[in-house]
């Protein structure tokens, strides 16, 4: 998996209405909260993605970009994120492409991996964090990370 201090791989992707979207792009306006999980609807990602909306004001006041990708697709992710009153990207990455070169393993070889990576405005990964089972955990950690970014002398 990429570490910390690594550059980001970068990569276009595209939200539930077919707009792509570039990492490049993203970055531009301040650190971009990049996580990776396993699918739609199921409990655990449910959990996950509630957190990040309902940390959506204290991410903001840091100026990160909040960016969840999936394999799933535009239809999918556009239900899911209505369902679940979603108030930053999701992106579809139909066969994972980017999620492996992000180098995240598959859970017990069957199931997509669970991740988040904090990448600076210059491209580097400044937080890299695998969890399968925790949901809250990547949102704690990634908040703690952006703030840090915010008040650090380094390029963000």
């Amino acid at each position: 998996m990429i570490h910390e201090g690594q550059p980001a791989p970068s990569f276009t992707l595209k939200d539930a209405a077919g707009k792509a979207w570039s990492l490049d792009a993203l970055r531009a306006g301040g650190p971009v909260v990049l996580f990776f999980y396993p699918r739609d609807e199921s409990a655990i990602c449910t959990r996950e993605v509630c957190a990040f909306r309902d940390a959506h004001q204290d991410f903001a006041e840091t100026g990160a970009a909040v960016v969840g990708i999936s394999s799933d697709g535009a239809a999918a992710h556009a239900a899911f994120a209505r369902k679940q009153q979603l108030n930053y990207l999701l992106l579809s990455d139909p066969g994972g492409a980017v999620r492996k070169a992000y180098g995240i393993p598959k859970t017990f070889g069957l199931v997509d991996g669970r991740a988040t990576f904090v990448i600076d405005r210059s491209g580097v990964v400044r937080m890299a964090y695998a969890a399968q089972l925790v949901a809250e955990g990547h949102t704690t950690r990634a908040l703690e990370t952006v703030r840090a970014l915010r008040n650090s002398p380094l390029p963000s």
